[in-house]
């Protein structure tokens, strides 16, 4: 297995530095038409993976091996290439859906920070390298983690199902029609913690800024690291619903990862559309619901992945639809 990890994360950085040193060289304002086709490539690429992911699991290269929530190997006459890629597209599913709330909350980072159309996949992009560093790990951790202490099925569960049912009631500021971001005063925090240059001060383009002489963060910089904070938070709900659909960690590393390298091009396809999906709130709802159920549960019911493949992607298509039948209707009444 140990050829295919590191093939993977040799393929990860060819295909980072090809997007920031080749295609996206040059500072500029990521068009819609430019976001989507990168979308299409990111998600072509992320899926595809799944024929690769079947015939290592099926033919057992490197000994690669389906397990069950426990670690243990599961002993299949067949049949294993198609759990094994049925685990991936569910996990790399759960990510993509989930991202969309990460989505919203960097439009209103950059809203705050006035960061201009520009200089954000730059932004975007270490941002992603950190996620994928800090959720690599996360992920890793997670899955030793429940193969020696079951107890923490009951925990990630308990935790999922009460952040599911919270989605359904709306906060204040989403009731009023009001937008919040960060909190203003952990970024001032922030701002002292990091020497961080006044916001007029020109970055250039840089995390790092020359001020009478003396090195500092420039605004950028501390929209780099809010970024990376609120992925972390996002994570918390994330790890533990992916670390439910496939506790094998080659699968649940590299469907997350491939989720996570889409991000940037879809945040530039949704940034300006994303207030018309509102629905999509209540479809992540169900699913996290859903999945925290199944994890309290596992002890006693064995719940098949095509099932929570298939309410995903069910849940995911009705809010969609619904979010899209109300703009038009809304339209009509103007």
């Amino acid at each position: 297995m140990t050829v295919f990890w590191v093939g993977f994360l040799v393929l990860v950085v060819i295909l980072l530095a090809l997007d920031l040193g080749v295609f996206h060289r040059d500072a500029h304002a990521v068009s819609l038409k430019e976001a989507t086709g990168w979308t299409f490539v990111w998600i072509t690429l992320g899926l595809s993976f799944t024929g690769f992911v079947w015939a290592m699991f099926e033919y057992g290269w490197g000994g690669a091996q389906v397990v069950d929530a426990r670690g243990q190997p599961m002993e299949m006459a067949s049949g294993a290439g198609a759990l094994a890629a049925t685990r991936y597209v569910t996990a790399y599913l759960l990510e993509k859906s989930l991202s969309v709330d990460n989505i919203f909350v960097i439009a209103l980072v950059f809203g705050q920070f006035k960061v201009e159309a520009r200089h954000r996949h730059r932004v975007l992009f270490w941002g992603v390298l950190g996620a994928i560093l800090m959720r690599g790990t996360m992920l890793l951790s997670g899955v030793w983690l429940l193969q020696k202490f079951e107890w923490l099925f009951y925990i990630f569960g308990a935790y999922l199902i009460y952040t599911g049912l919270k989605l359904f009631v709306p906060e204040k500021g989403e009731v009023e029609g009001e937008d919040e971001g960060p909190d203003t005063g952990f970024i001032g925090k922030l701002r002292r913690w990091f020497n961080v240059a006044p916001d007029e001060v020109d970055h250039g383009g840089h995390f790092f800024v020359r001020v009478d002489g003396k090195k500092m963060m420039s605004k950028l910089g501390l929209c780099l690291i809010v970024i990376e904070w609120m992925d972390l938070v996002f994570a918390l709900d994330s790890i533990p619903a992916v670390l439910a659909v496939a506790p094998d960690s080659f699968i649940v590393f590299t469907s997350n990862i491939f989720a996570i390298l889409g991000l940037r091009s879809l945040y530039f396809v949704l940034e300006n559309a994303i207030h018309k999906f509102g629905e999509i709130r209540y479809a992540l709802a169900i699913i996290l619901t859903f999945i925290g159920v199944k994890l309290v549960i596992h002890s006693w019911v064995h719940v098949p992945n095509w099932i929570s493949l298939t309410l995903i992607v069910i849940s995911l298509g009705v809010a969609v639809g619904i979010s899209l039948a109300r703009q038009r209707a809304r339209a009509s009444e103007r």
